[in-house]
């Protein structure tokens, strides 16, 4: 059967547990599709001043290249190279929403994520983002320890 699968990273070693959980859940799977995924928590509702808004995109746009270089780059190769069909992605948002959104998009079949981390995005999903995502999603979520 073949599937596309949503894997949230954040950079630490949680993360790794839900890409390893997805790469096992990948070598069940005819033809699997992982795409490995990096949300930057950002609120549209923050006050900022006229000179923070004005560099508002730059820093978006570093904060996008950085986690893509950092975080996302690597898993996907890592992927790659053991013969896993495998993208990557970073956006900004809501993580929960943005998790399924990016699974709408990419008619995916599960969302894969942390349970807990050191901190980043598996710390604020093991909060109210955890239930919301299980919650909402519009496909399965799998939460791994």
């Amino acid at each position: 059967m073949s599937a596309k699968i949503v894997v949230g990273l954040d950079g630490h070693v949680s993360g790794g547990r839900a890409l390893a959980y997805a790469e096992q859940m990948a070598g069940l799977l005819k033809e699997p599709e992982l795409i490995v995924t990096y949300v930057v928590e950002w609120s549209p509702y923050s006050f900022q001043t006229a000179q923070e808004n004005a560099e508002r995109h730059k820093r978006r746009e570093e904060e996008i290249a950085t986690a893509m270089e950092r975080v996302i780059d690597p898993a996907v190769a890592e992927l790659k190279a053991k013969g896993i069909n495998a993208s990557g992605v970073v956006r900004h948002g809501d993580v929960a929403e943005t998790l399924n959104k990016i699974a709408i998009e990419e008619n995916a079949n599960q969302i894969i994520v942390a349970r807990s981390s050191e901190g980043g995005f598996a710390k604020r999903l093991f909060g109210s983002s955890t239930s919301n995502l299980v919650m909402s999603a519009s496909v399965p979520v799998t939460v791994v320890a």
